[in-house]
């Protein structure tokens, strides 16, 4: 690292959380930075950890062999010159991400946009946000969040729907919680899943999949009849809430035992949710991906602000409809276009004087005359051949996207695929090109949080090799192909006035997007420059607040619209079947490039796994533990089983980051629907029809080793289902045998495959066929190179926090014995899972402490045992621990 502390921004979720990089090469929150206050998650408390350059792409590759950046970029040029050439300007597409910073965002969409002339640039923030895009645009006129974080501060009601915060944005919840001790501020939680944030809050609605809009259109017909519709305010400020009223009506209209039914859950709950709603002043809609991801996403985006406009509480503290984005950037590529039917600063594709504008002050020969391919139509153009070139940026869709086998085959039928990114990927293995990009802590650019802040990430640590940043790699593509003047900036902070200069540009507050204040920023004031909430048009001196208080919406009348959201019922399992809900687990982001590096966010949740409910898990003849197969129309996945009275009947639940570098099970969404939303263009990833059945298991097993990688290649590919965890100087791989164990000869050769070692290597080996163990340990230069234990039943496995530290120990003659037994450093016990990665305590742990030390409170567990006391993620955990122990009674 630098000499000197450098002040930068966390690489993962929307929360925008301030960061220190020290130079002694720890992390640490940034007590200055208002938007965390110097807290951080789990995630972003073990970021020091992710600094690890072994892996990284550090040259760029043309067909899997090294070339330099000339030669790369000149083909790169070269290839999408042709397919324009030949095809037209929609033959060619990039597709980016809400990692990029909004520099690497502003100079792709430029390119595509205004100098190739096609609008194929889209994001994988369609997955994560474009709902909430749109249900901002039809409402307010523009992509806007009206509230800031001070609501989570000041709210009296706080009402999270599809958003598990403590989970993914626990620095956010930790202040609602602080705001609920303070002031008694209520919670109320609508999620099938009774999940950690569901368990802390005051009423939980489990309601069913895909019956937002239902809950919020009777929501709305509630307010009308209980006379709670701020009829001055909506005068004044709206149009359309009789349209919108109707709307609401089709279905069960006011009839609580109707919508109730609708939703699956109980009258009461919902009328007591109802009421609270209604009598209080100050309250927050928050909503995340369980509202985005949905075929009706943007529906159910504006059901919620519908309700949000009738009682006029919006821009004020703490009230009004609030999006918490799931990407450092996501919000920041949304200002400067990068999703497909955007055009840069929330100019508008359907705006003649927008355009007009746009390619004049680009001085461009061309702008893309209409939108372009959204992510899973662009996916499609690809694999039918329409899309003839490919620039794949900072995202890894052979995994993220539904239907990823399709994708899959669409990459390998492209004719030219480019990949950027700064890790080999499941997607850069389909690459002809593939180019090293910096990484965070390397890169030089801006971010914006969901509230709106604009936040500066800063490098601290050379990039490796020849990796060279996202924006500089579209700017030297952009020269090649003939338009040197346009891409000629020399450093991010040239980027960042140009997109600044922009958002001003033939403005005149007609877009509230504006950070004008920027446009003429010099290089050292831009490396200085502190956090920011836009809109910040020129001449202003102090960082926005709240919007829409007093109306000032971005369309032509400045009035908000009531936008009539008819609820459409969602996908039904079939007879006997179940509908998959996939999302984020606590410790992992995206598809575990960065996160996957860091052992101890391996801890909590070590491998996939389909979460069912118990009477689902019965009737199917799938025991805890065991493995499962889960079936769509798309394909099969096998996971393993675990039981929840969590989950609703019917529903099942998987975790969206494994990979094929991970598990035998690869990414979910190979299973995934392909079905969008018809407005957003987002796909469904919340309610896939899918069927369920068991996984027998022919053997169990440990393999603890140095290098990563797939175990079991070549003959014994499809023998066993694995999962591998990251461990402290090695990799842990779980085994569970598809078939029966391998006897004789093929036994040797499983095991030489399964540790990657050569026959010749120092073996010591033991058989005990009569018990069926088979364990064998690989000695190199007098240390453990590599172990395996294998066993038809699971208990005559060793623990694994006893094999674990033996990986990479000297072993002498006498300890040959105890290196088979696993038992190497003492019979050491599971602890079970690690509950709170910031400290690493295990359940098993706190349980102990419960029990013997008559502990009753979450705080009292932190005070004892540290767990819950950094980012507080895993505080509903412990109190789900706490219910769960019986202290005697004395």
């Amino acid at each position: 690292m630098t000499g000197a502390a450098v002040h930068t921004t966390c690489p993962y979720c929307g929360v925008g959380c301030g960061v220190v990089a020290q130079p002694d090469d720890t992390i640490k929150g940034d007590a200055g930075h208002p938007s965390n206050r110097g807290r951080l998650c789990s995630k972003g408390a073990a970021l020091a950890s992710t600094l690890d350059d072994s892996g990284r792409l550090v040259t760029p590759t043309i067909d899997g062999q090294a070339a330099d950046w000339d030669r790369a970029l000149d083909l790169v040029s070269e290839r999408f010159r042709a397919a324009i050439a030949e095809h037209g300007s929609d033959s060619v597409a990039f597709y980016v991400s809400g990692q990029c910073l909004t520099e690497d965002y502003y100079v792709a969409n430029k390119l595509m946009k205004g100098f190739i002339g096609s609008a194929n640039i889209d994001t994988n923030s369609r997955l994560c946000m474009a709902s909430s895009v749109a249900g901002h645009v039809r409402a307010f006129g523009e992509d806007v969040v009206p509230g800031v974080y001070e609501d989570w501060d000041e709210a009296d009601l706080v009402v999270l729907v599809g958003s598990n915060a403590a989970w993914c944005h626990p620095v956010l919840h930790q202040r609602m919680t602080a705001a609920r001790q303070a002031h008694g501020t209520k919670v109320v939680v609508l999620d099938p899943r009774r999940t950690a944030t569901a368990e802390a809050a005051d009423l939980h609605l489990p309601l069913a999949v895909g019956t937002d809009v239902a809950l919020f259109n009777g929501l709305l017909q509630y307010l009308v009849a209980n006379g709670r519709v701020d009829a001055a305010w909506v005068e004044r400020h709206t149009v359309g809430l009789e349209a919108a009223v109707a709307g609401a009506d089709g279905d069960a209209g006011d009839d609580l035992d109707a919508i109730a039914a609708t939703c699956g859950i109980d009258p009461e709950a919902l009328e007591t949710f109802y009421d609270l709603f209604a009598r209080t002043e100050r309250v927050m809609t928050v909503y995340s991906q369980g509202v985005n991801q949905s075929s009706a996403g943007t529906d159910k985006v504006n059901a919620i602000i519908n309700c949000h406009l009738a009682t006029g509480r919006i821009g004020r503290p703490g009230m009004g409809p609030f999006s918490v984005t799931g990407q450092p950037n996501a919000m920041g590529g949304r200002e400067v276009g990068g999703l497909a039917n955007q055009l840069a600063a929330h100019m508008r594709f359907d705006d003649p004087a927008d355009r007009a504008a746009l390619q004049a002050f680009w001085n461009s020969p061309t702008l893309a005359p209409k939108p372009g391919l959204k992510a899973v139509d662009l996916f499609d153009a690809v694999l039918d051949g329409r899309i003839k070139a490919l620039w794949i940026v900072a995202t890894n869709p052979a995994v993220s996207l539904p239907r990823a086998g399709r994708v899959r085959d669409a990459l390998k039928a492209c004719p030219f695929v480019v990949v950027s990114d700064c890790w080999p990927t499941d997607t850069s293995a389909l690459a002809h090109v593939v180019l090293p990009a910096a990484a965070w802590g390397e890169k030089d650019g801006t971010v914006t949080s969901s509230e709106r802040r604009i936040s500066r990430q800063r490098p601290f640590r050379e990039a490796p090799g020849d990796a060279r940043s996202d924006w500089w790699q579209f700017a030297e593509v952009g020269r090649r192909m003939g338009w040197a003047d346009a891409f000629a900036w020399t450093n991010p902070a040239a980027v960042f006035r140009e997109h600044a200069a922009l958002s001003a540009h033939a403005n005149d507050g007609r877009r509230i997007f504006d950070i004008g204040a920027k446009a003429f920023i010099t290089d050292s004031d831009y490396d200085a420059m502190p956090s920011f909430r836009w809109p910040l048009p020129a001449g202003a001196t102090t960082e926005a607040g709240r919007l829409f208080a007093e109306g000032g919406f971005s369309t032509p009348d400045g009035k908000a619209r009531f936008v009539p959201t008819p609820f459409k019922p969602p996908p039904k399992a079939a007879p006997g079947g179940v509908l998959l809900n996939t999302g984020r687990i606590r410790d992992q982001w995206h598809t575990m490039t960065r996160t996957g590096l860091a052992p101890a966010l391996m801890s909590h949740t070590p491998e996939p796994t389909l979460s069912l409910h118990p009477a689902d898990a019965d009737a199917a003849g799938i025991a805890d533990g065991s493995l499962a197969r889960l079936r769509t129309d798309h394909g099969e996945i096998v996971l393993r089983a675990e039981l929840r009275h969590t989950l609703r009947h019917g529903e099942v639940f998987a975790p969206m980051h494994w990979t094929d570098q991970f598990s035998a099970a690869g990414p979910v969404d190979r299973v995934v629907t392909g079905r969008v939303d018809p407005v957003s263009g987002q796909p469904e990833l919340k309610a896939t029809p899918a069927t369920i059945e068991p996984v027998a298991a022919g053997f169990h097993g440990l393999l603890l080793r140095r290098s990563a990688g797939v175990p079991a290649a070549g003959a014994f590919a499809d023998l066993c289902h694995w999962s591998r965890i990251p461990v402290n100087d090695g990799q842990l791989y779980r085994l569970t045998g598809l078939g029966p164990m391998p006897a004789g000869e093929a036994l040797g050769q499983f095991a030489a495959a399964l540790t990657d070692q050569p026959a010749d290597a120092d073996w010591l080996e033991m058989t005990d066929r009569k018990r069926g163990v088979y364990r064998v340990a690989i000695v190199s230069d007098g240390a453990l190179e590599a172990c395996l234990f294998l066993a038809r039943h699971p208990s005559m496995l060793p623990a694994e926090q006893a094999v674990i530290p033996m990986i990479g120990a000297p072993v002498s003659d006498s300890d040959r014995a105890s290196v088979l037994s696993g038992r190497m450093y003492g019979a050491t016990a599971n602890e079970g899972p690690k509950v709170c990665a910031c400290f690493g305590v295990s359940r098993d742990a706190i349980r102990h402490a419960i029990a013997t030390e008559n502990l009753t409170t979450a705080r009292q567990i932190g005070e004892r045992l540290r767990a819950g006391t950094n980012c507080g993620s895993c505080i509903p955990e412990l109190e789900e621990i706490l219910r769960d122990v019986r202290i005697p009674a004395e």
